[in-house]
Parts: C-alpha cells; sequence; structure tokens
C-alpha cells in the first residue's frame, strides 16, 4: 500500500509552512490534516475543508 501525504509547501501561506502530514488510510490522513489547518492556519472544520484537503492529497 502506498504512503499518503499532504505538504504544505506546495500550497503557499502567509505561515510559509513546511509541514507535511502523511497516513495510511484517507481518513486519517484528513482529520490529522484538518486539526493541522485549524490549529495553525485558523481554518474552520467543515465539508468543504475536508474535501479541499482531502482533493490535496498525494501518494508516495
Amino acid at each position: 500500500m502506498a504512503r499518503m501525504f499532504v505538504d504544505c509547501r506546495e500550497y503557499p501561506s502567509e505561515k510559509n509552512c513546511t509541514v507535511a502530514i502523511s497516513a495510511d488510510t484517507k481518513e486519517e490522513l484528513v482529520d490529522a490534516a484538518v486539526q493541522h489547518a485549524v490549529a495553525v492556519h485558523g481554518h474552520h472544520d467543515s465539508p468543504e475543508l475536508r474535501e479541499a484537503l482531502a482533493s490535496m492529497i498525494k501518494t508516495q
């Protein structure tokens, strides 16, 4: 099974975030990415945010 990841460096922001998050399942990865987006980037957890983050997933 390929490992999935989201890398903040690929999405420019005012914070110049360099965090990369990886997981074995899409569900686990989206949950972790949402937590990061809320805590660090000030987003609000919503279905739209979850869809956007899911669309950013890449595999290693």
